[in-house]
């Protein structure tokens, strides 16, 4: 089997590729496709992570080479501006990568012959949802240029999916976990960061909104579980949300769970704060169905425990972390700043 995975060398994609090595061995020839934004942002890293693919190409999605899906089987597309601020401070960047160019690559690997295209979509697109965990029929709310995006490309997918082309669109819950390229602009991340570093959690929010999360393990195996599926298990189109509901939590009560697991951490909730909109319970019954052996099986305890011991590892004692390399838009005004990247987010070579 040859795999081809877009995005690779961001926070997930080392994950997944380590996984994908340990489960097919040289069974499978892996490719990886990224921009390298993010590419120098190892933490604790014993390697560079790219080791493990066969072939690494670097390029913009925006100018995608079809020649590279040669003999490609299956597509996992990661690449995309990655949150909501990134979003947000560079929403058109946003729409051209998450959506036009995503939606352009999708039709050039139909045309090229992938079987099958495993897309990274997200719960963010239910947005602010009352009334019970949101069901993958239910009225969708994207209240962010990234959350838009996923929308966008998952109708897109749907138009192009039929028996020669199995289209999956992962709704995955928020990210949280170790990996050789650390992410703290996630919710559990953050909180563990701040735990370690200064022995105390700031909730910026009031604490209420309610999110379902996943350790990014638990994503590669969902990711697995897609790029095989049978067509009897979803059809030639599927939509469908990938968590848990023992990892569904409001923020405020996520910190104090963080600072059980932590000792001597202090919590601290501005409980003025103006309400997150972005809130949302999901129903994950239709992934239990199809995927009774795909289910997450980490524990919050287990990812908290591995992110200290990471960090611990990494003798991250960053206190203004949050205005940080840690967090990915600050990479990227980072660049920007250096002169070596333009405001569209193209290299300056």
């Amino acid at each position: 089997m040859k795999i081809l995975i877009t995005g690779n060398m961001g926070y997930i994609g080392p994950v997944l590729i380590e996984y994908l090595r340990n489960v097919y061995n040289n069974e499978v020839k892996i490719l990886g496709y990224d921009s390298a934004f993010f590419g120098h942002c190892l933490t604790n890293a014993k390697s560079i992570p790219e080791h493990r693919v066969d072939i690494q190409y670097f390029g913009d999605l925006r100018k995608f080479p079809e020649s590279i899906l040669a003999g490609v089987d299956t597509v996992i597309h990661l690449a995309a501006i990655s949150n909501d601020p990134m979003g947000n401070r560079f929403e058109k960047v946003t729409t051209e990568i998450n959506s036009d160019a995503s939606a352009e690559f999708a039709r050039k690997a139909k045309k090229a012959g992938v079987r099958n295209f495993v897309f990274a979509s997200s719960c963010s697109m239910y947005g602010s949802a009352e009334g019970g965990p949101r069901k993958e029929s239910d009225k969708l709310n994207p209240l962010t240029a990234y959350a838009k995006s996923k929308v966008f490309m998952e109708r897109e997918l749907e138009l192009l999916a039929d028996e020669n082309f199995i289209t999956t669109c992962l709704r995955f819950s928020t990210a949280c976990g170790m990996s050789d390229r650390l992410r703290l602009d996630l919710v559990l991340n953050d909180f563990v960061a701040s735990a370690v570093s200064i022995g105390k959690i700031v909730v910026l929010s009031d604490g209420t909104p309610w999110r379902p999360l996943i350790h990014v393990k638990d994503m590669a195996r969902a990711i697995d579980w897609a790029m095989n599926r049978a067509v009897e298990k979803g059809g030639n189109f599927l939509q469908i949300n990938i968590g848990s509901d023992v990892w569904t939590y409001q923020i405020g009560d996520l910190a104090k769970a963080v600072a059980d697991i932590i000792p001597n951490t202090e919590v601290s909730i501005n409980k003025n704060a103006q309400p997150d909109k972005r809130s949302y319970k999901v129903d994950f019954s239709l992934f239990k169905e199809l995927a009774p052996d795909s289910q997450p099986i980490l524990t919050l305890e287990d990812a908290v425990m591995e992110l200290k011991h990471g960090l611990e590892e990494m003798q991250f004692n960053n206190k203004g972390f949050r205005d940080s390399w840690f967090m990915r838009l600050k990479v990227l005004e980072s660049h920007i700043e250096k002169g070596i990247l333009t405001r569209e987010l193209y290299w300056i070579k």
